[in-house]
């Protein structure tokens, strides 16, 4: 389980993912070792991972869709999402309740891209047996939540 300081330290990583252990360690007021070691534990875990992230609009892709999938039969589903999980424009890949078997997120160069996505990619899927398309016209937040929503049961640092 997580604590205070691991929230932290995973907190100011979201906020710079290149600000050095002594720089997060002075800020904390812990040693640089105790960064450095609970850093370490958080990737061997695959808690943080760090990545450069791009804001998708301003290298290019001007269209981004949210894409609802019926699969059938049913059985098929996760067969399904392993071969959608291929497509180099997923951004995001999720099986859900309700009415649909999954939902992913596209980005796409431009509505022409994402037609030839959906046609040869998506629904070229065996399984895939219905899709409902919502493209975003404007995007207005694309984040991560802020990790103090975890602290309601942490242990304190």
């Amino acid at each position: 389980m997580l604590d205070d300081l691991d929230l932290k330290i995973a907190e100011t990583l979201l906020k710079d993912g290149r600000k050095s252990f002594t720089e997060i360690a002075d800020q904390l007021h812990v040693s640089v070792g105790t960064v450095r070691n609970r850093y370490n534990y958080l990737v061997k875990e695959n808690i943080l991972t760090i990545v450069g992230r791009v804001n998708p609009e301003k290298i290019g892709f001007h269209t981004y869709a949210q894409v609802y999938v019926k699969v059938r039969p049913s059985e098929k589903v996760m067969s399904v999402a392993k071969q959608l999980e291929k497509i180099p424009e997923l951004s995001f890949l999720a099986m859900i309740s309700g009415s649909n078997d999954l939902e992913l997120n596209l980005m796409c160069r431009d509505h022409d891209h994402l037609l030839e996505v959906m046609s040869k990619k998506v629904l070229s899927v065996a399984g895939v047996s219905e899709t409902s398309v919502n493209v975003y016209f404007k995007v207005f937040r694309y984040a991560q939540p802020e990790l103090d929503l975890l602290k309601s049961n942490r242990k304190t640092f």
